[in-house]
């Protein structure tokens, strides 16, 4: 809820600056003239001022030789101040017809203006074009910005002055509609008489001659104090105004020419007085209500707080973007580096490792793929393996069915139930053999998989081995993302953080441990619910090294709903963060745990926490884009992302000789997992700041393989790995069981997926990867 709430915030502030930004571009259309006649010849024909106030229907004009400078769209922080200056240094005044979304956001240049003697009139709140708006939204423009101006300056206006409009001739039937819709409201509509297009930028002799009025007759003139550059319009106007002063003009603000105008006519008993007497009682920029002062407030604050919000997203958005391609550009040249280290004729990790080895499988309610993993745990090609099913409390007879395989070098201990932690420090306790190996009860191992696996313990260094993990059940849509994120994320992620020597994680579906390293950081803890972060992170912080081995792959079942698939991220996500809180004073200490601290904890901090956290910025800017800004310049900007993203996904598949034909998926994958993973956070960082406690959630499995009944034998030349689309390395046949197989090897066929290989995949080299697992916390 939390996250939907945030998300529908950030949308609705952007829906908020679109509308302040008049990014609504249907609004802001200029239309033809239409239909005059329904226009009385009297309007089409009078003065710049209109009244249609209490139901009257009159024009005015200024008295001979009187100019009001009118300014249009401002304030603009830039150019109004200039505008002001001229003016003050000329000893005029003007009318400044604002917009009300510039009131908002620049409060102290709106009331400077009033304070150096100007006259405010309405230019609508966001500069529309009212003839394409409904009457509700054209009584709300004129409000907002009149309730803008209460808050900035204390005072109201009488005046407004409509976005594309120009003169009295100009007035169609739908515009005469808006302008008596004004005068119910209260509002005098001011045209103008001479437009300086200052607006075209035409050079300031054009502008000049544009607003000279002819003989002596009076102007309301039109000028622009924003919209762009207005360098020719300060010009023009400190050259113009001296120039007409001496042709005995005056400068005086809109109210202030009709005041003179009618006091005049009065003085002469002119037949205009009666006409004009409602306009004589006008007074200049009258205080305005109470009650549009505070609304104003809110007015403002709104504005104020969309833009800082706006701001704040863009600002993450560039964070996200900049994020991302540092990740990849570091992810593409350390992943490549190690892949091309491995692949070199002469590597290897030392002499062969053929210790035997002791496979721990932590089980729990898996009767649906218990028999299949351990088949194929234990008819391993290594020398000797034994195979320790630990049974933490079933209520499904999982025990009962790996008793009933008959294996010769199976075993199986039952214990209450105590959580995988205790299970696995069981199985090790009970293990003979100092190299261990753990697995998933729903995990199929390649025949190699084992033999692999321990290889890098070559390496005396090395106290922890990463194995690669496949997803086996690509049918649904669900799986087959994951299938995407194993191979893309997990798979460069262990190759970065491996020649970053930080790894942060030890798939639970397939890793391998040196005892002593077990023993030194106190087996496994049941501290958090990332138990193989945990371990992993101490054997860091201990100075083991852990590697990552691409060459031993094991098949998970992965989750087929969303349900399930967002409770083992929610799980993951939390136990990571778990993990990271419990390691956080490495940041602080010194060796190879200070190194962790500094190189391992921020990357896990940035990349598995707060990128997927802010991504969906990204769709939020994409959809606001789309819908506001420039509809190109959005569209390349987004295929730029997806084909960075397409060519990191691309390597990473040959990396791990998969097919290509998954990546088809990919943009609709992204799209999903950036919403998942941010609503998994969300909630993870919650349950973790208010102390929750979050219990196991045990996932729904229906196993990779059909189960078999009884203790029947399985015959020869089974498989019993899922058939997937993949290029796993190719069988010629199954070993002949009475032709001498090693000590504590079980006879049984070997789990790997039957297919074979294309041939042109050979110039590929061997790389492969991807991880994850049921019971392990990712940093992709």
């Amino acid at each position: 809820m939390l996250g939907s709430l945030l998300i529908g915030f950030f949308v609705a502030v952007l829906v908020v600056q679109a509308y302040i930004n008049a990014e609504f571009k249907s609004d802001h259309v200029q239309t033809e003239v239409g239909d005059q006649s329904a226009v009385p010849i009297s309007i089409r024909a009078g003065g710049p001022v209109i009244n249609t106030t209490g139901g009257q229907e009159s024009t005015s004009r200024l008295p001979e030789r009187t100019i009001a400078l009118t300014f249009d769209d401002g304030p603009d922080p830039a150019w109004t101040p200039k505008v002001l200056k001229v003016l003050r240094d000329n000893g005029a005044h003007g009318t400044f017809f604002v917009v009300g979304s510039q009131v908002a956001r620049h409060p102290e240049l709106t009331k400077q203006v009033v304070a150096d003697g100007n006259e405010l009139g309405l230019h609508t709140f966001t500069h529309p074009n009212m003839q394409r708006l409904a009457p509700w939204r054209r009584e709300l423009e004129l409000s907002q910005n009149q309730v803008a101006i209460a808050r900035a300056t204390g005072i109201r206006t009488n005046l407004a002055r409509f976005p594309y409009s120009s003169k009295n001739a100009a007035i169609d039937e739908l515009n005469w509609k808006i302008v008596k819709e004004a005068g119910a409201q209260g509002y005098l509509v001011v045209v103008n008489d001479l437009d300086s297009e200052d607006w075209q930028r035409p050079g300031v002799d054009q502008i000049i001659k544009h607003a000279t009025p002819a003989g002596d007759s009076s102007a309301i003139v039109l000028f622009h104090d924003a919209g762009g550059d207005r360098q020719q319009t300060i010009e023009a106007l400190a050259r113009f105004i001296p120039m007409m002063k001496e042709r005995g003009y005056r400068f005086t603000t809109v109210t202030e020419g009709l005041n003179l105008g009618i006091a005049e006519q009065a003085a002469a008993g002119g037949d205009r007085a009666e006409s004009t007497e409602a306009i004589a009682q006008l007074p200049v920029n009258p205080d305005a209500p109470h009650a549009d002062e505070w609304r104003g407030l809110a007015l403002i604050g709104t504005v104020r707080l969309a833009d800082g919000m706006v701001t704040v997203i863009a600002a993450l958005f560039v964070i996200v973007g900049l994020l991302t391609i540092g990740r990849t550009v570091l992810m593409l040249v350390l992943a490549t580096r190690h892949a091309r280290q491995r692949r070199k004729p002469d590597w290897s990790w030392g002499p062969p490792v053929t210790d035997p080895v002791s496979v721990i499988v932590p089980a729990y309610n898996e009767k649906e793929g218990i028999e299949a993993a351990v088949r194929s745990l234990a008819c391993g090609d290594h020398p000797e393996i034994e195979v320790v099913v630990v049974d933490d409390g079933s209520t499904d007879g999982t025990a009962d069915l790996v008793d009933r395989l008959c294996l010769p070098n199976v075993r199986v201990v039952r214990v209450p139930n105590g959580g995988k932690p205790n299970a696995l420090n069981t199985g090790v306790a009970l293990a003979r053999h100092d190299l261990i190996v753990t697995v998933d009860g729903d995990t199929i191992f390649e025949e190699d998989s084992i033999r692999r696996l321990v290889q890098p313990f070559a390496d005396p260094s090395v106290g922890a081995v990463a194995g690669n993990v496949k997803v086996g059940n690509r049918t649904s849509i669900v799986a087959l993302w994951q299938h995407i994120e194993y191979v893309i994320g997990f798979n460069l992620d262990r190759r970065l953080y491996e020649v970053l020597n930080c790894m942060p994680t030890v798939p639970g579906a397939i890793g391998a441990f040196r005892r002593e390293a077990l023993a030194e950081v106190g087996g496994v803890s049941d501290e958090t619910l990332a138990e193989d972060t945990d371990v992993t992170m101490a054997l860091c912080r201990a100075g083991w090294r852990v590697v990552y081995e691409e060459h031993a792959k094991a098949w998970t079942e992965a989750p087929t709903t969303l349900e399930q698939l967002y409770r083992q991220r929610y799980r993951w996500s939390y136990g990571t963060m778990q993990a990271m809180w419990k390691h956080r004073r490495a940041v602080f200490e010194s060796g190879p745990s200070g190194r962790f601290g500094r190189v391992g904890l921020p990357f896990l901090a940035l990349f598995g926490v707060a990128l997927p956290m802010l991504a969906p910025v990204v769709d939020i800017m994409l959809i606001y884009g789309l819908v506001f800004w420039e509809l190109t310049e959005t569209v390349v900007a987004w295929l730029g992302m997806l084909a960075l993203q397409m060519f990191t996904a691309a390597v990473a598949f040959r990396f791990d000789r998969e097919s290509f034909r998954p990546l088809l998926r990919l943009p609709l994958q992204q799209f999903a997992y950036r919403q998942l993973m941010y609503l998994v956070l969300i909630q993870s960082a919650t349950t973790a700041l208010t102390g929750g406690r979050l219990r196991w959630h045990k996932l729904n499995r229906a196993g990779l393989v059909p189960r078999t009944s009884g203790a029947e034998p399985v015959p020869a030349g089974t498989a019993v790995a899922p058939v997937v689309d993949t290029w796993p390395p190719a069988r010629d046949g199954l070993p002949d069981p009475s032709a001498g197989l090693p000590v504590g090897r079980a006879v049984a066929p070997p789990a790997v997926p039957m297919q074979p290989r294309p041939s042109s995949v050979d110039s590929l080299g061997s790389l492969s990867g991807g991880s994850g697992d049921s019971g392990s916390v990712r940093a992709g």
